[in-house]
């Protein structure tokens, strides 16, 4: 099992891929730059957000596959 993802996380991962969802992939590193360019939060808020981003972009290809 994962760790659980607070409301602030999926809120923000959501709002961020709905402004800007054609820049971000499913590369956590690329993320972690586009999320630092777009919102100012911690180090570890930053990371843990464009992980979810990465969850979200996977299950939005797996998805389209279907």
């Amino acid at each position: 099992m994962g760790r659980i993802k607070t409301a602030l996380v999926k809120r923000t991962a959501r709002q961020l891929l709905e402004a800007y969802g054609d820049e971000f992939s499913e590369d956590f590193d690329k993320n972690k730059t586009i999320v630092s360019k777009y919102i100012n939060v911690s180090k570890k808020l930053r990371n843990v957000i464009a992980g979810y981003i990465v969850r979200l972009k996977k299950q939005e290809k797996s998805k389209l596959k279907k």
